[in-house]
């Protein structure tokens, strides 16, 4: 029997991630009305974008009007540059001493907070002469890294006066964005912080997506940081927030069925027979997997989508395959079922499965990259 693809998409797995890339531009010419004119764009790509590919979808987001690309790690920001991006770059966690040598000599932003990041930047400058490019992270509340408010105008003084930095800005990240009396909190700190110190150049930053949607009253910012809206998803807001962009998510997920055959009334599928058929029931196996980052807790509570209709997932999730009960569709092996995205007139947004899960999008979004290929669109 020949087996049909009823799609040109050829990967080396009969299972994808989709990525529309008209999406992501339409999402940036979307949100560039939330902010303030004449403020710059970090694009959040770490953890590969959310899982959407950084280097792939980065000359989408340079010609979308973006101006820096923010990264976890030195080593996403030399992945980029190794794909001969050379727009600024800037690692908004912790950089280890190592690297900062390896940071100035690739034209590399650091985040810095502590005193041996002084100290590294001014091996680094004896070394080899290189000055290290560095945003001052500040702690207003968050609790994870930067430097503590009590300690703020000495360090940033310090770093101004230290030759081995090239200091480009200042940013702090809020803890709660959608709850208005902790933003406040922050705000405070940073506009005291901010009062007292020469920030004449510097780039200040500290909105987050759900900051800029919610449009905050600030003014002590020159560029935000956009990181889930891009991808077409929209963090928790607070209530005051006005408008809701009008986002396009960028990410599908499909699998071709492998294999259809009739599961007879009482039958168990799958391991533990977690469910059993009420009637003779029409099964539609695809190879994706928890392996592939479907939880296993979706089991039995998911759908996806086949030929324009919604059909429910089977049985419990195994490490590469999954069913579908499709006893009320017509279809054939190489069919495509969506997990995620739109077929039709029916949309499975990863919002669903995140309420299940009680979990957030932005998880579940940087599990879908093990071994699913990535395939681009527009």
């Amino acid at each position: 029997m020949k087996f049909q693809r009823l799609s040109n998409i050829n990967t080396k797995r009969d299972a994808w991630v989709e990525i529309n890339l008209d999406a992501i531009e339409k999402n940036i010419l979307t949100l560039k009305s939330f902010v303030k004119p004449g403020s710059k764009i970090l694009a959040v790509v770490k953890a590969d974008a959310y899982g959407h590919g950084s280097s792939m979808i980065t000359p989408t987001l340079l010609a979308s009007g973006v101006d820096w690309l923010g990264v976890a790690s030195i080593d996403e920001g030399m992945e980029l540059r190794n794909n001969k991006f050379n727009c600024p770059i800037l690692v908004l966690g912790a950089a280890p001493i190592w690297a900062f040598d390896y940071a100035a000599q690739n034209d590399i932003s650091l985040s810095v907070f502590l005193d041996n990041h002084i100290e590294a930047a001014e091996l680094t400058y004896k070394k080899n002469g290189l000055k290290t490019k560095a945003h001052i992270k500040l702690d207003t509340g968050m609790n994870r890294i930067g430097v503590q408010k009590e300690n703020a105008i000495d360090f940033i003084k310090r770093v101004q006066n230290t030759e081995s930095i090239e200091l480009q800005g200042i940013f702090t990240h809020f803890a709660c964005s959608e709850i208005e009396e902790k933003t406040l909190e922050q705000l405070k700190i940073w506009n005291d912080i901010l009062s007292r110190v020469n920030t004449k150049g510097l780039i200040l930053h500290c909105f987050n997506t759900a900051a800029t949607i919610a449009q905050y009253k600030e003014e002590n910012y020159n560029m935000v940081r956009l990181g889930l809206a891009l991808y077409g998803l929209i963090p928790d807001l607070p209530p005051f927030t006005k408008q809701i962009p009008n986002l396009i998510p960028a990410m599908g997920l499909k699998g071709r069925i492998i294999n259809i055959h009739t599961v007879h009334k009482g039958n168990g599928v799958s391991y533990c027979h977690t469910f059993k058929a009420d009637n003779e029931t029409l099964a539609a196996t695809i190879p994706i997997g928890y392996a592939d980052g479907v939880d296993r807790r979706l089991s039995n509570k998911i759908y996806g989508i086949l030929n324009g209709k919604k059909v429910k997932q089977i049985g419990n999730i195994t490490m590469d395959q999954m069913m579908f009960d499709i006893s009320e569709c017509s279809a054939k092996e190489g069919d495509i079922i969506t997990l995620l995205g739109s077929d039709s007139d029916e949309t499975i947004s990863i919002n669903e499965w995140a309420n299940i899960l009680g979990t957030i999008n932005y998880e579940l979004l940087c599990r879908l990259k093990a071994r699913l290929s990535r395939v681009y669109t527009r």
